[in-house]
């Protein structure tokens, strides 16, 4: 098993949201994915492969007023943005994580707005613009046999740059057994 981090360079928005159904083959009912970076990295387009990866054929769009979408596909999927959100305590009035672990997969964009609000046995992925072009750079973390699970199944189905398997790092990801 991989242990606690993966990376990737995703040329395109069509190959971030083939990761993001990539990944949805391996979420359970209780699983987190927690979403971090800037503005326009491509933390929606991951969760539009998410909810396809899933089954669901609508239309998916960032919860930036809402805050929470949820997307019925093979299990239900809880798209959470904390864009907007004033602190860990205002969340606290709006959602309740207990109920959406129990009956779904939970997705987060903007997490590090609400770390502590997030288990422990998450899987982290941060999004980054990798100048020029296209390219978005994707690198995953994760504690506890959830978000574990979640981060080998992705270094084992997709590819990804060379550091997470020790080597140096480079390289593209295109999808599973693409480079």
């Amino acid at each position: 098993m991989v242990t606690g981090r993966w990376s990737a360079v995703i040329p395109s928005a069509e190959a971030m949201e083939r990761l993001g159904a990539h990944l949805a083959r391996a979420l359970e009912v209780g699983d987190w994915v927690a979403l971090t970076g800037a503005l326009g990295a491509g933390k929606t387009t991951l969760v539009r492969g998410l909810a396809r990866g899933l089954g669901f054929r609508g239309r998916v769009a960032s919860p930036t007023f809402t805050l929470v979408h949820v997307y019925r596909g093979r299990i239900p999927l809880h798209h959470l943005d904390l864009y907007r959100l004033e602190g860990e305590p205002a969340l606290q009035d709006v959602v309740d994580p207990a109920e959406m672990e129990a009956t779904g997969a939970v997705v987060v964009e903007w997490a590090d707005r609400a770390p502590g609000w997030v288990p422990a046995d998450a899987l982290w992925l941060e999004l980054a613009l990798q100048p020029p072009g296209p390219h978005r750079r994707v690198a995953a973390r994760a504690a506890g046999p959830r978000g574990r699970r979640l981060l080998d199944h992705l270094a084992r189905g997709w590819g990804g740059d060379d550091a997470a398997r020790g080597g140096p790092e480079g390289g593209t990801a295109d999808g599973p057994g693409g480079r």
